[in-house]
């Protein structure tokens, strides 16, 4: 440890974030849904989002579910929280991007727009039209997973979100840079996890997609 630089307080334990992306919607892969509301799991998302509880039931000690705000982030948070007895609990900073005039649109028509290659290779540069950026998007996220945190010591959390909120969070949690968070890959209902202690966060797995994550367990 360097000189002069803190050492761990007393009783402090580690707290493992399981980061979960909502399952499929019927616009997933097709439309950029932003912040759209009644937009619902499709039944192979209902599907995924029972697969994901399945999957985490030999995690110990998950003390809280949280979700974004949005119909299919609680839609995939509610099986993971019944599984256990829990309450899904809504925290809206964990929501999806805000894409502002481009909510809804088609995704193959946006990519010929002279803004995508700045979306994929300087996001930190850009914000959308009437909507957020990404380095903002970025910050709350991680604040938000922060006080969550704080309010779990020692024990496991689910958070339910959305891909570009997660893969930020995962690249903020790795040190890289934002402009390279576009080469994580989060598909939908995969699991991501992370374990914060003081001395810095460590990065369990990235977009597990099958197999039981029991072992996490043993971090």
């Amino acid at each position: 440890m360097p000189r002069g630089s803190p050492g761990p307080r007393a009783g402090e334990k580690p707290t493992l974030v399981l980061f979960v992306r909502h399952g499929l919607t019927a616009l997933t892969g097709k439309k950029l849904p932003g912040r759209a509301k009644a937009l619902h799991l499709c039944d192979e998302g209902l599907r995924q989002a029972e697969g994901v509880a399945r999957r985490l039931r030999n995690v110990p000690r998950i003390a809280a579910v949280y979700a974004s705000p949005l119909e299919r982030a609680r839609e995939t948070a509610q099986p993971i929280a019944s599984a256990r007895g829990l309450a899904v609990r809504i925290e809206p900073a964990l929501t999806d991007l805000d894409v502002g005039a481009w909510t809804g649109r088609s995704l193959g028509r946006l990519r010929r727009r002279r803004e995508w290659p700045v979306i994929q290779r300087h996001p930190s540069g850009f914000r959308f039209p009437g909507g957020e950026s990404f380095a903002a998007m970025q910050a709350r996220m991680v604040a938000a997973v922060a006080a969550l945190r704080e309010r779990h010591p020692g024990r496991t959390i689910v958070v339910v979100s959305h891909a570009d909120p997660i893969k930020a969070t995962v690249s903020h949690a790795l040190g890289a840079h934002l402009d390279l968070f576009q080469r994580i890959a989060i598909a939908p209902a995969s699991i991501t996890a992370v374990v914060y202690r003081r001395d810095g966060p460590t990065v369990l797995t990235v977009n597990a997609v099958d197999g039981d994550l029991g072992w996490l367990g043993g971090r």
